[in-house]
């Protein structure tokens, strides 16, 4: 019986993992598209993006992390996320 407890739970985080891999690579897509919509049709950028770029130069990553999230409302790993997007298009 215990066997059985464990075997199920197994295959049901491997059930969670595909599905968690699926939706991240949606996400991704999404994004690149509203990227892309935006440069499109000349919207703005955030103006906060600015800022962020300034704490970058200034190698004060954590605090460009703290004040994404901030001002987006972004989890710990989203602003993270979005200040390495920010650095890679610098260089």
């Amino acid at each position: 019986m215990e066997y059985y407890i464990i075997i199920v739970s197994f295959l049901i985080v491997i059930y969670l993992s595909v599905k968690l891999e699926k939706l991240e690579g949606r996400m991704k897509r999404i994004q690149y598209t509203l990227d892309q919509l935006t440069k499109q049709h000349g919207l703005p950028e955030n103006p906060i993006n600015n800022e962020l770029r300034e704490l970058i130069k200034d190698r004060e990553d954590v605090k460009a992390i703290k004040k994404a999230r901030e001002n987006l409302g972004l989890s710990l790993l989203e602003g993270k996320n979005y200040i390495d997007k920010l650095k890679s298009d610098i260089r």
